[in-house]
């Protein structure tokens, strides 16, 4: 099984041109990004979990509808809020799509299972960094979705072979015809694959003139898009089976 996973969040980084890009106009970017990643998986009837950043829900109702009315999970993604916040949106969120949320993800600002247990989180998928700064190969972990106390634990995956992990900045810089090997022989050894991609990797930095590290530049935007179309219909072709997270876990 592949799980189809999308970050949703501003981009961060700075402008070449020395002036500052305001909210507004990263939000904007960040919705037109999502929305060619609906016209994607739309193409190829795959649904996929939408990780929305939670200080950015709110401001996105109409386009979180528009991910749920295709048939995609709506879940969180914590950079910095505290838990009361995250469960004034959630349950904001949930009024609005008439729809419970039932996963987050977390990176650097980590809550305990038991707190968001408290708040009503069935699982966690929690991810690592993903830059050059660390490591580009990890130690081997477990491929097991662990149940503690109620609530999911879910791993990110790595490849058994190559020790690499399913991370945004991997999916971004291997050839595709690597990357759909690694799927491919990932797959006769575990249940499952999760592959998580940020929305902002589909921003065209040129057009914006986003100061991006070199080692992140390559394939941003457009190339992006091209390459998430081959990935699909390689899957397609190949007849693999996808699922959003909440299905396969529950």
């Amino acid at each position: 099984m592949i799980l189809l996973t999308f970050n949703i969040l501003n981009i961060e980084a700075e402008t070449k041109n020395g002036t500052n890009s305001s909210d507004e106009e990263r939000l904007k970017i960040t919705e037109s990004n999502t929305k060619a990643i609906l016209r994607i998986l739309d193409i190829h009837d795959t649904k996929a979990s939408f990780f929305v950043e939670v200080s950015i829900a709110g401001k996105l109702q109409n386009l979180l509808k528009a991910i749920s009315a295709q048939g995609h999970e709506i879940a969180f993604y914590n950079k910095d809020f505290s838990l009361a916040k995250i469960e004034e949106a959630k349950k904001s969120t949930q009024d609005f799509l008439e729809k419970q949320i039932k996963g987050i993800r977390q990176k650097n600002l980590q809550f305990s299972l038991e707190e968001l247990k408290s708040i009503g989180f069935n699982y966690i998928s929690n991810i690592d960094n993903a830059n050059i700064l660390f490591p580009f190969k990890r130690l081997k972990r477990s491929s097991e979705i662990l149940e503690d106390n109620g609530v999911s634990i879910v791993p990110e995956s790595i490849s058994p072979y190559s020790q690499l992990p399913y991370n945004d900045f991997v999916f971004q810089v291997l050839p595709m015809q690597y990357y759909q090997n690694m799927v491919f022989e990932t797959l006769k050894k575990d249940d499952f694959v999760l592959v998580y991609l940020d929305s902002w990797q589909f921003t065209d930095i040129h057009k914006y003139q986003f100061k991006i590290p070199f080692y992140r530049s390559y394939n941003l935007g457009k190339k992006m898009e091209d390459k998430l179309e081959v990935f699909l219909s390689w899957i397609n072709e190949k007849e693999l089976a996808t699922s959003r997270m909440k299905d396969y876990i529950f």
